[in-house]
């Protein structure tokens, strides 16, 4: 923190003249924008733009995700007016009084703690999901939340691949495959094929449309969930992409016909435990459950005791009821359940784009200037 203010300070005067004059264009490019761009630059005010030696501070919640932090602190290497920490989430709570600007990975973000974020103007995932933070306290408060559209950074596309990846391990049976080799086996084990199937893709946002572009050349048919299908919702042409779709209502009919079904729908009160008993029994004996969105959507129990019977023919999960979750555990030791440690949205591409996103708020935030490149939810 010291290092940052102190390069801050050691600004030539001509560096201090060339940022006086950006400033001051800011300022003018401000009076000519609409009503709602015109509240957000507000918010840099009392951060950088008044002062030549401020700094404006970014935030990571954990250490977790860790290429999260590096690459934009690698991205922001040369401003050193805007600075970058991480800290374990158990201390988030004593230090965001600090911070203008809070990124929450897998952080939950409570009234109480925004009560302390008194000179936070924004709050952002970097990503989408946004479930852990106390949005209505944040408004009380007069601090933005926003997520970083997945369409726009690679992360919808890298987590279709996942999808199609986990869907591929239970169907050839990843882990009796690892175990063939280590006895020396060959020719097993007996797998599926994708080719024929009928998926249920559950949650068709900009995720689930990535998904059904990539399942499509493999021969399947495709099911899918969605709230609403109205044309200003859906940002593709749904001919030849989607064979039947339907509402929540209308999901246990669909599972009917299902033999894989992949969630990727958003994480809310109505959808904590949306994949449970009930949901479970209308599948087919021997279907497949992908889940790449959020561990609580699925019911523990219910999933567990599935697998157990033999309904349920495999799972692949990238997010788990509780993060990290215990290798231990026992739905783990069934031969038919694969999960990996939840890197659905992490490839380099998205990660280093999701970074630029991030160091261009603070950079604008800094200089007061409008964004573009984040989602305001509030």
């Amino acid at each position: 923190m010291a290092g940052a203010r102190s390069a801050a300070i050691r600004l030539t005067h001509s560096s201090l003249f060339l940022l006086s004059r950006a400033a001051a264009a800011a300022a003018t490019r401000r009076t000519h924008l609409p009503p709602s761009s015109r509240d957000y630059s507000k918010m840099a005010s009392s951060v950088g733009i008044n002062g030549y030696s401020a700094v404006t501070r970014v935030l990571f919640c954990g250490h977790y995700w860790p290429a999260s932090t590096i690459y934009t602190k690698e991205y922001l290497q040369k401003y050193p007016f805007i600075q970058v920490d991480e800290v374990g989430l158990e201390h988030v709570p004593d230090v965001i009084q600090n911070y203008h600007i809070c990124v929450v990975k897998n952080k939950c973000i409570d009234s109480d703690i925004i009560a302390k974020a008194t000179k936070m103007k924004i709050i952002m995932q970097y990503g989408v999901g946004l479930e852990g933070v106390d949005i209505n306290a944040a408004t009380e408060h007069k601090i933005k939340v926003a997520r970083i559209p997945g369409s726009t950074t690679g992360n919808a596309t890298a987590c279709a691949e996942m999808a199609i990846y986990l869907t591929l391990g239970v169907l050839r049976k990843q882990k009796e495959m690892d175990a063939a080799v280590i006895r020396k086996d060959l020719g097993l084990p007996v797998g599926e094929t994708i080719f024929g199937k009928t998926i249920l893709i559950l949650g068709f946002g900009a995720i689930g449309m990535e998904i059904a572009k990539r399942l499509r050349p493999f021969g399947v048919k495709i099911l899918a969930t969605k709230r609403n299908w109205s044309s200003n919702t859906v940002s593709c042409d749904l001919d030849g992409l989607v064979d039947k779709k339907g509402g929540p209502e209308d999901m246990y009919e669909l599972a009917r016909e299902a033999d894989i079904v992949i969630t990727c729908m958003t994480l809310n009160n109505e959808s904590v435990g949306i994949v449970n008993h009930k949901f479970l029994s209308a599948l087919k004996k021997g279907s497949y459950l992908i889940n790449i969105a959020r561990g609580r959507l699925l019911d523990y129990t219910a999933v567990f005791n599935h697998l157990e019977s033999g309904h349920l023919g495999g799972l692949g999960i990238d997010v788990a009821w509780t993060e990290p979750f215990d290798p231990e555990d026992p739905i783990l030791k069934f031969p038919n359940v694969i999960i990996t440690p939840h890197i659905a949205g992490i490839t380099e591409y998205s990660y280093r784009t999701m970074a630029k996103v991030v160091g261009d708020v603070a950079l604008k935030l800094h200089a007061g200037e409008p964004f573009n490149e984040i989602e305001f939810v509030n």
